[in-house]
This record gives C-alpha cells, structure tokens and sequence, in this order.
C-alpha cells in the first residue's frame, strides 16, 4: 500500500547512554503538536528478542503496559497516553523479537521463493511496514517513532537503517531526526561536556542519519555558548539545539520545549501550518503538582518494591489524583516480606492510606494480608488493585468470615479457594500473552462508593490475571459485610469490592492505573488520594 503523502514522521533515538527520557521527550512533542490541533501517535520499537515484555521480569524491565486491546506493551506506552490522552495499541509496540518471528513464519511458509533471508532487505523491509502501519490507517497526520535503546547498540541498527531507508523515500519534506543526548557535568572541571554528545551524532551519522534537532539532557540548563558549540561540532543549526534540564515534575518538560519553540521548529521542518497552541490547561496542571495546599503520605505494599518502574503507572495515577484534590502524594514503597517479619502496625502507622498492587507468586502475600487487617481494623483508606483485591477478600473470609484457611488456588490448593483460576486458563501453558488481558466491561452497584467516583454504571477497564474470586464463595462474604460493587454484565465474575461500613475499603480486579491521564485522573484513584487526604485531616485535628 502506497504512503499517504500528507503522513509526516517524526523519529527519536537516544545516544551516549539509556534512560535519558527519550519517552518522555517523545510523549511532550506529541503533545504540543496536539495542542496546536494535529492528530498525533507515538510508536516504540524496542530492540530485545522477547516477543513481548510479558514474561520479562520487572526488575529488569519495569511495568508491563498492558492495552485496551490485550497487548503487554513497553511502560512507554504509559507515558504515551498519560500525556496525548489518546489510546494506544498493540500497533504502537513492536520488538525484534516480533520482527523476527514474522520473517521466519514468512520463510518457512515459502513467501520468499527460496530467496536467501538477509537483515536488509527482509529484516528491514518488515520494521519499514510496521513503522508505516499506522500512517497508512488515515487517522493521523503525525507518526512519532521512538526507538529503545542507545544508537550504536549491534541490536538497534536495523532499526537505524529502516529509519535511513524511509526518510530517503519520502523526502525531507514528511520526515525529521531527533536525537536525545547526555551534557554531562563535571563537578571536578567544573564545565559542562559537549564531547559526548558530538560522538552520539558522528555514530548517527556513520548510519546514514544527520539528526535534525538535539535534545541535550542536562542537571542545568545550557548556555548559549554551549548550544553553539554543539550546533557547530553537529552540524545542527542552534534554535534545533533544545536544552532538556532536569525538572521538578517530567509533566514540565513540555513546558520547557515550547519556551524553546521545539514545536515552531518541528512544523517549520515538515511544511505544517503553525496552528494556535491551547496550552493553559496543562499550565494549570503542572502548577498544581508544583504548589499544593497539603500533602498524603501512603504506604505502597508490593513485591518489587526495589525498582520503581515496576509501578510506573501507579506512581503517576498518583501525581493525577494528587493535582486534582491539590494535595502533594508522598508514595512509600514498603516490601511485604519486610511486613511479614516486623509487622503491619510497625510499618504502616503515620500512613493515610494503604494501596495493594498487582502481582504474581506467594512471596509477600502474607505480608501483604497482615497489611490489609491493619487498614480494615483502623479505618485506614485502603485501595487494592488485581492481586490487592485478591488478598483483601482471602483476608475478610479468613478474620471476618471465620474461613481461618482461606487462600488462593495460586498459592496453596485446597477446599477453602476463595480465589480460584479462571476456568478458561486451565488449559493454558504457555507464559506469554495468556493471560485475560485487555479492555472489559464492568456494570457498578448503584449506592456503592464505586458508582459515586465513577458516576456511571458501566464502565470499562484494563486486566491482566489468571485468577478470580471463588463463586462458592460469594454469599457467604456478602452475609458478612463485603459489598461486590462490580461485576461482569453476566455477574459471573467480580470486579470491585468494597465495605459499606469503613471510610474507603475498595478492590478492583482490573488495572484502573492504566488508564489515569495527566489532566483526568482515574476516578479511584482521585476519591482514594481524597478519602486519604480527609484521614489525614482528621488525625491532625485529634
């Protein structure tokens, strides 16, 4: 299918080291050209051999975003939707790994007529159709790709020359290179650093690529001495020589690109009408997080509490509710196994609220239970998403109920599983995408703290487990107190649980983080910051 010539591309790539923000940076020209009223999406390309980030472990990779249409995607995505509020898909992710299984099925299929398979062009040709897919869709007028990890890396260079072969093909006019680089500073010398930034592009344009603009991640900003020098050694004119430094919150950074004028720059390059840019209500936004009138502090109880991305979304969920109920989100991260040995009450107390992630595996889980107790006991707002709501139902069937060996089938098999595998997953074995994932419908109790944050009865949120609450069990927990607030439209399986008789004790099944955006916060997570916050008031007046 031939490229619509009014698609124009945009692509970003990293060098000197990771981690720059180069999500980050591709998700605020996303939204600055949305601003100015351009359809936009952003696609990452990330280079592992893993089909997915699915079965990857979060230590090393972090969150696994999962879509409205079931794909385990990279956290990126995350950052994607939070700031354009538009949704992505499994389109907007591909992986070598990907890339490669589909050359190979086409191979062993005989597509390629005994053609010996190569990297170009049969590696190439495959990212080049996946990298136009959604500009062919008619629905954008702008394609950002992102591409993972550092140019120069051996696993990101076919990548590199597909990026090479489609700005050849069509033209400057609908396609520009932007590359995001390290200004490091060396307290010692006491001096900024150019040198690596100039070797990032002399390793772009060994490739074939002259980047168009640079990004230049930096503690400080840049002079504009050292923007011209890096405009001179780069071969980039200077007003394309953007100083990205650090900001207090990442929802700034668009902020600090536009009062570059990255954006006049950006449709300058690809012959766009300048349109009028509606920024005052991200303005508005990112003043709130930097000026709030109070402050929560909640204590997150999980599994990988060592590394942070593991709970990207939640960690930005936060930052959402907290601008809108204008209280600053002091989140602490508390390893459940630490609970397990020292003990709920030794942790928690001073905490206005108490939020149980998502997970999988036995480690913790007791931990994470003792945790829950202690919220119940104390009217402390509690929130429990997927694998919380899981061990807030196996706790009230076990202190409340009196079931004292309630458990879930993913931890100990026996008679009293209040939470059971999902019927359809018995049979599964493999690992990866099996899982019920994606965008389902809920329909909410009316009365019920659920219905009042969402103002509606049905709505529809993202999953990701293999494991339910128990239906032989259900009636003998509603007889004691807890409220199943959500089910499925055939109300087969629960979705949200709730006690009418605490504060705010909520459990959903789903993943409500993932759909939290920058200026509208999830409804869960905006009542829980405030039923947090109204705790929180409420102790300082006693």
């Amino acid at each position: 299918m031939p490229l619509k010539k009014k698609v124009k591309y945009i692509f970003v790539t990293g060098g000197v080291v990771s981690s720059l923000g180069k999500g980050i940076t591709a998700s605020s020209i996303g939204l600055l050209l949305k601003l100015r009223g351009y359809s936009v999406t952003i696609q990452k390309f990330d280079p592992y051999i893993n089909v997915d980030p699915g079965t990857m472990n979060p230590f090393q990779h972090g969150e696994v975003y999962v879509t409205d249409d079931g794909a385990e995607t990279d956290l990126d995505l995350g950052h994607y939707e939070r700031f354009l509020d538009v949704d992505m898909s499994r389109a907007n992710n591909t992986t070598t790994g990907q890339v490669y299984n589909e050359v190979i099925t086409k191979e062993r299929r005989g597509d390629y007529l005994g053609a010996t398979v190569q990297v170009i062009p049969h590696i190439t040709d495959e990212i080049k159709k996946r990298m136009k897919l959604l500009g062919e869709s008619g629905k954008y007028d702008i394609i950002i790709t992102e591409i993972g990890g550092t140019v120069g890396d051996i696993e990101s260079l076919p990548f590199i020359e597909a990026i090479r072969q489609i700005m050849l093909e069509i033209g400057r006019k609908n396609a520009l290179s932007i590359h995001v680089t390290l200004v490091p500073y060396i307290k010692s010398a006491g001096e900024m650093k150019t040198k690596p930034t100039q070797h990032a592009v002399k390793n772009l344009l060994e490739l074939g690529i002259q980047p168009n603009i640079l990004i230049c991640r930096s503690e400080e900003k840049l002079s504009k001495e050292i923007r011209e020098k890096i405009a001179l050694f780069t071969n980039v004119k200077t007003e394309a020589v953007i100083s990205a430094y650090d900001c207090s919150t990442i929802y700034e950074v668009p902020i600090v690109l536009y009062e570059q004028k990255l954006d006049e720059f950006v449709l300058d390059r690809l012959k766009l009408p300048e349109l009028h840019i509606k920024l005052d209500d991200w303005q508005n936004f990112v003043n709130t997080i930097k000026n709030p009138i109070g402050k929560v502090k909640i204590a997150v109880a999980g599994k990988y509490v060592e590394n942070k991305d593991s709970y990207k979304s939640i960690v930005e969920a936060f930052v959402h509710a907290g601008a809108e109920n204008s209280v600053k989100v002091e989140a602490d991260f508390i390893s459940s196994e630490n609970i397990e040995d020292k003990g709920a009450e030794h942790l928690l107390k001073g905490y206005d609220g108490l939020l149980i992630p998502g997970g999988f595996g036995e480690r913790g889980i007791e931990g994470k239970i003792q945790a829950i107790k202690y919220a119940r006991e104390n009217k402390i707002p509690f929130f429990g998403i997927c694998l919380g709501l899981q061990c807030a139902v196996i706790e009230f069937a076990r202190n409340v109920c009196g079931i004292k060996k309630a458990n879930s089938q993913e931890f100990e098999k026996n008679a009293w599983n209040v939470i059971h595998i999902m019927p359809e997953q018995l049979k599964v074995t493999n690992k990866g995408a099996t899982m019920r994932l994606g965008a389902y419908p809920c329909i909410l109790k009316k009365n019920s703290k659920s219905y009042d944050a969402y103002r509606k009865q049905k709505i529809s949120e993202r999953h990701r487990h293999r494991f339910e609450v128990n239906n032989k069990f259900r009636e003998v927990i509603e007889k004691y107190g807890m409220v199943m607030s959500g089910t499925s439209p055939d109300e087969n399986l629960v979705e949200m649980i709730e006690l009418s008789d605490h504060p705010w004790f909520v459990g959903c099944q789903f993943h409500p983080e993932l759909k939290s955006r920058a200026t509208k916060a999830h409804p869960l997570f905006r009542e829980f910051v405030k039923a947090a916050f109204q705790y929180s008031e409420g102790k300082n007046q006693n």
